[in-house]
């Protein structure tokens, strides 16, 4: 009796990993086994960016705290120091929207922060 392939099965594979790879440039997006090569490759490099998005912007954020902090006269780690030991619960990411957005407010809680 002859093996069955199962080809409604295989298609659907097949079809999923290339509909993954639309968009994909030259044989990438329409070979399956380059393009499952890619998508395979693409999905490793979202895993890890997703974790490296969260070091990025972190990084982002005290650069841009420190850089208002300056302004007024202190440092990243004096001000975050102060914040802690004044018992002020604000994270990074509303620190730095509002050195960006708002530089008035970051001063006055600079202000009351370092005083």
């Amino acid at each position: 009796m002859p093996k069955a392939s199962n080809s409604v099965a295989s298609r659907r594979r097949r079809k999923k990993i290339l509909k993954q790879s639309k968009g994909y440039r030259g044989a990438r997006g329409n070979v399956y086994t380059i393009a499952k090569n890619s998508v395979e490759k693409g999905l490793v490099h979202a895993y890890r960016d997703r974790k490296l998005k969260k070091r990025t912007f972190r990084q982002l954020w005290i650069a841009r705290i420190n850089a208002a902090a300056r302004i007024n006269g202190t440092t990243y780690s004096r001000l975050m120091n102060a914040l802690q030991q004044k018992g002020i619960l604000i994270n990074r990411k509303v620190l730095a929207s509002l050195a960006v957005e708002n530089p008035e407010s970051f001063a006055e809680i600079v202000k009351f922060a370092v005083k």
